[in-house]
């Protein structure tokens, strides 16, 4: 039998009714479910927004390649880069030489992988003392504010005001002993200002928020709170900016390595093979294209990898 709806109950003095117990469980009405509701925090969110563009992806993709050619040459390569014979000078590509030859019979498409090691190096080790220099010093400036940063400021627009091209033709060419820890010191120095002034201006937005002024009412000191609090959260603008300046200095270190006056003409490197390739060019011989390629593909996959990250970390680019 079907069952009997309750009948609204009226009370002494009521003239609406109101649902008592019996009527609609309340706890049923209060209840939750904050099993599938957890809060996502600011990373977490960036690398939701991340993993669903194709464009993180497709540079994921062709970063994990040019790790593997940096760290694994010789699982793509059996030759030695640095052995060249003029009896094999200027072949065509083949079965052996896949690219062919240039003028001192040196294998071309085994020089383009070992190559990617110097400039990859460069850049990578030039970003990493970039954003610790610039991204240290800018905190301080930003939370500190007053005497520091104006210090700080002054210093930075002294050095940002120097073009980094001419300012590492200009040193490299003082330097007798070239290296790739010369050239990433040589870069570094110049470099580093572009970092502070994201870091500066990402300390200063932090600086005011609720959680630092939890942090120094419970006894925090501003070292501790600058370190614990203020970095941590204002490392997404430096990291974007110090992905899009890692291809930069790949760039930069090509471009001294074929003006001569970057790595020693020993090393193996993109930059040596494109100035060599460049005498060829006139007579037909197309090696150029090779080690321009692949230093084309890799700047590329930094830039647009950053293109992804700011549109992922930064606030004002994200879409909320």
């Amino acid at each position: 039998m079907p069952e009997t709806p309750t009948q609204p109950t009226l009370y002494p003095g009521q003239e609406r009714f109101v649902a008592g117990p019996d009527v609609v469980s309340v706890a049923a009405v209060d209840a939750v479910d904050d099993a599938d509701v957890q809060p996502a925090g600011f990373w977490k969110s960036a690398w939701l927004e991340l993993r669903a563009k194709p464009e993180f992806i497709v540079s994921m993709v062709l970063l994990a390649m040019i790790l593997v050619v940096v760290l694994f040459p010789g699982l793509l390569t059996s030759q030695d880069p640095h052995y060249g014979s003029l009896e094999q000078s200027l072949l065509p590509p083949s079965s052996e030489h896949w690219f062919g030859t240039d003028r001192q019979g040196y294998d071309i498409y085994t020089r383009t992988i070992y190559g990617a090691r110097a400039s990859v190096a460069v850049g990578v080790l030039t970003t990493i003392v970039v954003v610790l220099i610039g991204g240290l010093l800018g905190s301080v400036a930003g939370f500190f504010g007053g005497w520091i940063d104006s210090v700080i400021a002054r210093l930075a627009d002294i050095f940002f005001g120097i073009p980094l091209i001419l300012a590492a033709v200009v040193t490299m060419q003082m330097i007798s002993s070239r290296t790739v820890f010369t050239v990433v010191i040589v870069l570094a120095v110049f470099s580093w200002p572009q970092i502070a002034r994201i870091a500066r201006s990402a300390a200063i937005a932090v600086r005011n928020e609720e959680f630092i002024t939890a942090a120094r009412s419970l006894g925090a000191s501003r070292v501790r709170t600058l370190f614990t609090h203020v970095i941590p959260n204002a490392l997404g603008p430096v990291i974007v900016v110090g992905t899009i300046s890692l291809g930069i200095f790949i760039v930069t270190e090509a471009t001294l390595s074929y003006l001569g006056i970057g790595l020693p003409s020993t090393a193996v490197s993109w930059g040596i093979d494109i100035a060599a390739g460049q005498q060829l060019l006139r007579e037909g011989t197309p090696i150029l294209f090779y080690p321009a390629a692949a230093l084309a593909i890799t700047v590329l996959t930094f830039m647009m990898l950053g293109d992804v990250l700011r549109d992922a970390l930064d606030p004002k680019a994200r879409t909320r």
